[in-house]
């Protein structure tokens, strides 16, 4: 007998999915499951970023979230309603941007804007859209004639032409240059500032640790880490790494409090402690004591790419758990 998810909380979550599964293919041996019971909830005004290596089941979860596609397990509310046997409720009041928005190429950028400001409830002028994503002197411009990142430019500037409640954005910077890319942080962050709850996922880890109020990491349709930026990253491990002087051996290194692991490779050594203070404090006491001078010495916190690789690399069923 199949376990019923608990009850939908669409009150207190904008974005309510419990247990979501879905797969690919038949039964047996072509069956491939994307998500694996999947539970996510978004808080109304919240910038919520879902990460994960390519396969992880990112795009799969967000197509159900957007009614794309019913899950084959579980449940899902957007705005209190299913997204896919309700969308007629849902879709008015959402805002999606696929990682292709597919629009013919010999219509020009104004053509698609009001081509598509007709097909939307409640949609701003076309010129006012393409201003907001910096598209407005290349609304005569045909769109095959648009850069890979003009084209997510405009795929934006369509998701948010009816000022969404809440928006869905699929690697939304992909092919910008770095003034394109902080433009387009600027802007997602005023909709979230305003209100508008937006789900993003995205490849750049700068990217969600810069936008995301939480974010979850993904591995093998799973959500193996979730949290805000410093809980996933509070994680894992600092690192000191330094080099001894010639004739020094590793060996005359002490032990120090809250190291996790150390590695000596001929004078170098690196050092993971869960106490970054205490360890660099005594490790340094140490050399001042016995003159030792630790060249290229460097030590750093845990980054968010850290905690992200660390889940990548990690063996499959080594789930890192969700931060409390």
């Amino acid at each position: 007998m199949t376990a019923h998810p608990p009850e939908l909380q669409t009150d207190v979550a904008v974005i309510d999915a419990r247990e979501l599964r879905r797969r690919y293919g038949t039964r047996g041996r072509t069956e491939h499951e994307a998500v694996r019971g999947v539970s996510l909830q978004v808080r109304r005004g919240e910038l919520f970023a879902l990460l994960g290596t390519n396969g992880a089941g990112k795009t799969s979860i967000v197509e159900l979230l957007e009614g794309l596609a019913p899950p084959d397990g579980g449940q899902v509310r957007v705005l209190g309603h299913d997204p896919y046997r309700q969308r007629a409720q849902v879709r008015p009041r959402t805002g999606m941007m696929l990682q292709s928005g597919g629009f013919p190429g010999d219509l020009t950028v104004a053509e698609v804007a009001r081509f598509w400001a007709r097909c939307t409830r409640g949609a701003r002028p076309v010129l006012e859209a393409l201003e907001q994503v910096g598209l407005a002197h290349r609304r005569n411009v045909q769109v095959k004639q648009l850069s890979g990142g003009e084209n997510r430019r405009l795929d934006l500037g369509l998701a948010v032409i009816a000022r969404p409640e809440v928006l869905f954005l699929d690697e939304p910077t992909t092919g910008m240059d770095p003034e394109g890319r902080r433009d387009t942080w600027e802007l997602v962050r005023d909709l979230r500032d305003n209100g508008t709850t937006v789900l993003l996922t995205t490849h750049y880890l700068e990217e969600a640790a810069e936008l995301a109020d939480r974010l979850a990491i993904m591995k093998e349709g799973q959500v193996v880490a979730e949290g805000t930026a410093a809980e996933v990253v509070a994680k894992h491990p600092s690192r000191i790494s330094f080099e001894l002087p010639e004739g020094q051996s590793s060996e005359s290194v002490p032990s120090l409090p809250g190291v996790r692991q150390r590695k000596a490779k001929g004078r170098h050594v690196t050092i993971q402690t869960e106490a970054l203070q205490e360890t660099l404090t005594l490790l340094l006491a140490w050399a001042a004591d016995t003159g030792v001078a630790l060249e290229r010495l460097d030590a750093r916190s845990a980054s968010l790419e850290e905690a992200f690789l660390a889940v990548a690399e990690g063996p499959s069923d080594a789930l890192v758990g969700r931060a409390a």
